[in-house]
């Protein structure tokens, strides 16, 4: 497990060459810590502004003048005319290779801002009733809507870091568009986001909460009277509101309700009965009973659900999970049941990054 800080890797993991079980822990890991995810954002920044580069070909002339220059070195001759200087005193080789350079980066600053900058607008790729595509290549710019009826569903491009359908009878806002955040507001309905750019750069806000996007592909469905209900199918999505956070990983699901916030995750193979005593916990005011239930029900991989428990309940229930959990997988290296119980943050970091062998 990675318990430091694990910044000689996100190079590696940010092009896909680190092993699958090493990747899911540095995603993991970056998933608390602020430092790394923070270095990993910049280095995603710098790979996608590389990607943008437009392939330039060098001109005949400049390699005409290298091998030039390599010829006359290989000669060694005791006496060299000086080179010709240009601007700045730059050689004309080195005159050229600068504008290049400058060149390129301009070209990829203009392809960011034209695709990342304010005031973007996201494509409706495709827009269907029925069986009948009926429109495409429209733009919806911040402040608009998209609504869909009972019969047609659309498709919008987030710029160009990944998609958002919608299903029938939905509507979405377009918040904003920047270089630091894409944001979109469900108001009803569902939607099926699939994305690929750095974590917390596409969020989507619902009635009860803030789903943030860690670099994933998920469904968020919001009913008539606010509630949401969030599925990941890939990466991880964090939900917060009103005072609550949850992170919700791949295979596992979450329910939102407004004045509540997001309650307790778990994995879409839980129990039923698990699933109704924990929404009696959240929701219901449950209570003790509710917990008792939670706690007989859980399975060793169910400890992701009484982990973020922890700090829901008063002390006693709080002594209830950890006993529960130290009986489903044991206590961790370096971490004391007394550190766990005051809430200790690096304690419970630490205890999370040992579950993930449990959940996935």
């Amino acid at each position: 497990m990675f318990n430091k800080h694990v910044i000689k890797k996100l190079s590696a993991y940010c092009h896909g060459e680190l092993p699958a079980e090493e990747s899911l822990r540095v995603g993991e890991h970056m998933l608390g810590c602020e430092r790394c995810r923070k270095e990993y954002d910049d280095i995603k920044l710098g790979v996608r502004l590389a990607e943008q580069l437009p392939i330039v070909e060098a001109p005949a002339e400049l390699w005409s003048e290298i091998d030039a220059l390599l010829e006359a070195r290989s000669r060694n001759v005791a006496f060299q005319p000086k080179p010709a200087r240009s601007w700045f005193g730059l050689t004309p080789l080195r005159l050229v290779a600068a504008c290049a350079v400058v060149l390129g980066f301009a070209a990829a600053g203009v392809v960011w801002f034209l695709n990342y900058g304010p005031g973007v607008t996201w494509e409706v790729a495709r827009y269907v009733v029925g069986s009948d595509q009926v429109a495409a290549r429209t733009r919806l710019a911040a402040g608009e809507l998209l609504e869909t009826d009972g019969e047609s569903r659309a498709l919008l491009n987030v710029g160009q870091i990944g998609t958002v359908e919608l299903e029938p009878n939905s509507r979405v806002r377009l918040i904003e568009t920047d270089v630091t955040e894409h944001r979109l507001a469900l108001d009803r309905g569902k939607i099926k986001a699939k994305i690929s750019a750095p974590p917390r750069l596409f969020f989507v806000n619902t009635p009860s909460a803030e789903a943030i996007d860690l670099g994933c592909a998920y469904t968020l469905e919001v009913e008539d009277d606010g509630r949401g209900f969030l599925h990941v199918t890939s990466g991880w999505v964090a939900l917060v509101g009103d005072g609550r956070e949850s992170y919700v990983p791949i295979g596992a699901m979450c329910e939102t309700r407004p004045g509540i916030g997001p309650g307790t995750p778990y994995f879409d193979d839980a129990s039923d009965v698990l699933r109704e005593a924990l929404a009696k916990f959240d929701f219901e005011a449950g209570g003790e009973d509710a917990l008792r239930v939670v706690l007989a029900e859980s399975r060793d991989r169910d400890t992701f659900t009484l982990w973020h428990l922890l700090s829901r309940v008063d002390e006693s229930q709080r002594s209830e999970i950890v006993d529960r959990m130290i009986a489903l997988v044991g206590l961790p290296q370096g971490v004391t049941r007394e550190a766990v119980m005051r809430l200790d943050p690096s304690s419970l970091e630490l205890w999370k990054d040992e579950l993930d062998t449990v959940w996935f």
